[in-house]
């Protein structure tokens, strides 16, 4: 007899942004992904709506990225789609070189590597390099052109567009009508966007709410005194006089999508899902009915650790599955907040393997969540699966698409499950948690230190902060000067989060010269706006005045004792490579190491650990349990390889994360103790089988010492050693060391004796 199942709501949360790539209002855009995400992701996403009668979906739209589909759908273009268009007998040399260095923005496996033609460019480029336009042909410059606009347009409007499979199966010999054709087909996409909203909102098929209009960090903007208690009262930012800002970005969302949408949001996606106390009373006396934040935020809210296992089942989910109240001086707010491992694996690691199989997984993972609530005294429970609805499906097989049918096929036939509409479900659930505080940081970290409190962010805020400083001198020397209004709005674009975020460590993009020129630019149009001369420093990449990383590789060989004492005249590691990591980009309690250092003699690979200093001071009011991974292999790749099985937690995975290794070392402290040190081989078939570790030395006492035999790693003579290190609490990435390089040392080569 089966036992009886209490039902379980699912709230699907998506959610829709991209920064401001123009330069101003009508120029062209300096960045295709408005216009390549949104005939990828931004239709279909909600068409599923459409396809299964009991589905109901949520989406979050910045208000900026529907003015930008609104361009598009004019006639705007960016760089990419105008040199599209253009005749191949009048592109110049550097056209040629922009399209050889950028017509490749796709991912390999799911995009190029699916596609003959393009496929066979990129090996050539791969072999030849990006150096002379002369490697490719007027006919492959085409086709180049034509197959990257067509690689990104998702596989549904392929199959039900007949021009657009009439193009896709053309392979290559495009014309230049057929590109002209494929930026219409596009424009056409983009064009149906917002009338599919407004349709399915109607029928109360998905819930539409909105972030501040530019996608501020609104804490920093309303507490940024409070965020940087450290600072001096002479610090130039010791406050960024912002509160008035972040009340105006929030209310020209909500206008503005009312406008757009024919209702107004009855929630609010907080940027990055940053809250705090003075948010929540802001979007309360602005009418929000509700936020979002992760389950890191709700766990400092009510002072409850939520614990998973290795394999991210949560132990007790029942504070994640209830809404909350908070009270506000004149009203109050409810909150819900998302589930953190199903994000990751969904974000980051799904993709990576059949998506039958992960949806059944994720399936599966729901039904275990719903069979612990059986217990439950309450009648209601909701699961908050919440996410960016648009960055990880060019990872997925068919951009997500098989993935996508199946889960939602799964729910849709279960009788036990349900999708809902965040405020219906609001509304008609009595059962809301008071809350009694409201922790305030961000989803990733719980802090702010991917934004602020890093030399280069912090340098991006002074230029701010002087341009803001500025504004307001000259609004009350000018107050009815007819531009005030474009400049304003030109210093909301600067105070938008993506600049911050690629300033600076830990984020890479890629690009991070072109967001550094985009926001100088916008701050230059302050001031151009309103007929000032700019300061000259806006003229000086903030890129270029950041100082540079340190490398600190070894100096020479060495062979220390392995002994775990910290002792301050050992010279023994003098000669040894080290990497200091800061407290920066990561909140200081959730790194397990402050340095490690590293080095080797003619035998053995050696490691020094330096437990972080507030887990030690701390050791009796922390209760967790920190990890490192260590990722070694030969160099040159002849060893079996398998890939890092860790799953990242930023939306921003870098390059690194994406290399394939030979050896696993995992090490686990808790409470000041070694708990366990385990080293793991790759074997074909990208698995890994635990080793036995006993030829290796360990010490932990101040320090964490490790001898690890060349030979026990497959390292011979002459042969280099390649390895990084991934903080990964509870297998789950907070950063890499370093995060844009493989570091490496060199066993010694040993003459043969006559």
């Amino acid at each position: 007899m089966m036992s009886q199942t209490k039902k379980l709501s699912i709230a699907f949360y998506w959610h829709m942004h991209q920064p401001v790539y123009q330069l101003m209002p009508q120029g062209d855009f300096i960045m295709p992904w408005v216009r390549l995400h949104a005939v990828k992701d931004y239709l279909d996403m909600m068409l599923w709506a459409e396809k299964f009668n009991n589905l109901k979906l949520n989406f979050n739209y910045v208000p900026v990225l529907l003015d930008s589909l609104i361009k598009y759908e004019n006639g705007a273009h960016d760089i990419h789609s105008r040199i599209t268009v253009a005749p191949v007998e009048k592109l110049s040399h550097e056209d040629k070189i922009f399209i050889l260095n950028n017509f490749f923005d796709a991912n390999y496996q799911t995009m190029i590597l699916q596609n003959e033609e393009y496929h066979r460019l990129y090996k050539i480029i791969q072999e030849k390099g990006t150096d002379n336009t002369e490697i490719f042909s007027p006919q492959e410059y085409s086709d180049l052109m034509a197959l990257f606009n067509l690689v990104w347009i998702d596989p549904s409007f392929k199959n039900s567009n007949p021009e657009l499979k009439k193009l896709v199966k053309k392979g290559k010999n495009y014309t230049l009508e057929d590109r002209i054709k494929i930026i219409d087909i596009q424009r056409g996409i983009i064009s149906k966007i917002i009338p599919a909203i407004r349709k399915l909102v109607a029928e109360n098929k998905i819930e539409i709410t909105t972030s501040p209009y530019y996608h501020p960090i609104l804490p920093i903007l309303l507490d940024y005194k409070e965020i940087r208690k450290e600072q001096s009262e002479q610090d130039e930012l010791s406050d960024l006089n912002t509160e008035e800002d972040a009340k105006i970005q929030t209310k020209m969302a909500l206008d503005r999508m009312e406008e757009l949408i024919g209702k107004r949001p009855r929630g609010i996606w907080a940027s990055e899902q940053c809250v705090s106390p003075k948010t929540l009373e802001m979007l309360a006396d602005l009418g929000v009915e509700w936020s979002i934040s992760d389950e890191g935020n709700l766990a400092n809210s009510i002072d409850f650790e939520f614990v998973h296992d290795f394999k991210g089942y949560l132990e007790d989910p029942y504070h994640l599955l209830k809404t909350y109240s908070y009270k506000t001086k004149n009203s109050d707010i409810k909150m819900i907040y998302r589930e953190s491992s199903i994000y990751n694996l969904v974000s980051f690691e799904y993709a990576h393997h059949n998506p039958v199989a992960t949806a059944n997984d994720l399936y599966d993972r729901i039904k275990i969540l719903q069979s612990k609530i059986l217990s439950s005294p309450d009648k209601d429970h909701l699961l908050t699966i919440a996410m960016d609805g648009e960055n990880c499906w060019e990872n997925y097989i068919e951009d997500g698409n098989q993935f996508l049918e199946t889960l939602y096929k799964l729910i849709s036939e279960d009788s036990s499950l349900e999708t809902v509409l965040i405020s219906d479900y609001i509304e008609k659930s009595k059962e809301h948690k008071p809350l009694n505080k409201i922790a305030t940081g961000a989803s990733f970290n719980r802090g702010y230190k991917l934004w602020i409190d890093e030399p280069l962010k912090d340098i991006a805020w002074q230029y701010l902060k002087r341009a803001k400083d500025d504004f307001n001198t000259f609004i009350k020397r000018e107050p009815n000067h007819p531009n005030i209004e474009d400049a304003q709005k030109e210093l909301l674009v600067c105070e938008g989060s993506d600049w911050f975020w690629w300033y600076g460590e830990p984020n890479s993009s890629g690009r991070d010269n072109i967001f550094d020129y985009l926001y100088r630019t916008h701050l230059k149009n302050i001031y151009k706006t309103l007929e000032l001369e700019y300061p000259s420093y806006l003229d000086v990449p903030l890129i270029s005045v950041s100082p540079a990383r340190p490398s600190n590789y070894p100096k020479a060989l060495i062979s220390p004792e392995i002994n775990g004492k910290n002792i301050a005249d050992d010279e023994s590691w003098l000669n040894a490579g080290c990497i200091d990591i800061p407290d920066g980009p990561v909140l200081r309690e959730s790194k397990l190491f402050d340095k490690i250092c590293f080095g080797n003699d003619k035998d053995n690979f050696y490691l020094r650990f330096y437990l972080n200093k507030y887990i030690k001071e701390n050791i009796t009011s922390i209760q967790r349990t920190y990890q490192m991974y260590i990722y070694l292999r030969k160099a040159g790749r002849t060893q079996a390889l398998s890939p890092i099985r860790l799953v990242n937690k930023s939306a921003n995975i870098p390059p690194i994360s994406m290399e394939k290794f030979h050896n696993e070392i995992q090490i686990s402290i808790r409470d000041n103790e070694l708990r366990f040190l385990r080293l793991v081989k790759a074997i074909p078939g990208d698995m890994w089988v635990l080793e036995n570790y006993k030829s290796m030395e360990v010490i932990y006492d101040e320090v964490l010492d490790i001898k690890i035999p060349f030979e026990t790693l497959e390292i011979d003579n002459g042969e280099k050693l390649e390895f990084l290190f991934i903080n990964a609490n509870y297998g789950m990435t907070d950063f890499y060391i370093p995060d844009e390089m493989i570091l490496s040392v060199q066993r010694p080569e040993i003459a043969l004796k006559k």
